[in-house]
Parts: structure tokens; sequence; C-alpha cells
């Protein structure tokens, strides 16, 4: 099993920026990609950015692109999505997740463990 940890979320005016992490515990050796899903109150699960564990692959939705930039540091069993430029529509609950398996791709249903999740809030 792999316990994942988010922090980092909060409130914060459009056009700032924000730092969500993502720890990872328990049997880390065997995730091959991490990635961060979000829901917004009233709408599904949206794929937001992906990243390869040891490859350090990503792969970014378009409605983030450029403005969002996912990491990991694979000492720390750490992942990171820095966000900036930040607009009210990505006011959502964010959650990270662990793959067992590579390739994956956007699907929720590629991931096997998931985290509780943070709240981004962003104020216009």
């Amino acid at each position: 099993q792999v316990q994942l940890v988010e922090s980092g979320g909060g409130l914060v005016q459009a056009g700032g920026s924000l730092r969500l992490s993502c720890a990872a515990s328990g049997r880390t050796f065997t995730i091959y990609a991490m990635g961060w899903f979000r829901q917004a109150p009233g709408k599904e699960r949206e794929f937001v950015a992906r990243i390869g564990w040891s490859g350090g692959n990503t792969d970014y939705a378009d409605s983030v692109k450029g403005r969002f930039t996912i990491s990991r540091d694979i000492a720390k069993n750490t992942m990171y999505l820095q966000m900036n430029s930040l607009k009210p529509e990505d006011t959502a609950v964010y959650y990270c997740a662990a793959s067992r398996s590579w390739p994956v791709y956007r699907r929720s249903s590629d991931y096997a463990y998931w985290g509780q999740g943070t709240q981004v809030t962003v104020s216009s």
C-alpha cells in the first residue's frame, strides 16, 4: 500500500501562486507515476497533470499548461504542483494520485492510490 498526503492548499487572489505538495509513504517503490486531479463543486474530477516517477515525463491538461508545473523529489518521495497565474476557475479540491503501472494516461482509473485532497480557492 501507498499512503499519500497533500498539503499547501489555501485561499489566494486571482493572479497569485500556490505550491501543493504530496508526500508518499509505504511501498513507494511500486510507484511508476504520480498525478494531480481536481474536482470543483458540482463537476466531475478532472486531470490536471502527471509525472513519470523515474523518467520525469510530464503531461498537462490544456487548461493549466504554461501556468502549472509538476515536479518530484525522488529522495523525499514527494511530488509538487507549482500553480502560477491562478484563476477563479482553478478553484477546486486538488487530489494527488499514484499509479503502479506505466504508461499512465489521464483517467482516474489509471491510479491506484489517492490522497485526501486539499482545497484551493482563488478569489476574483
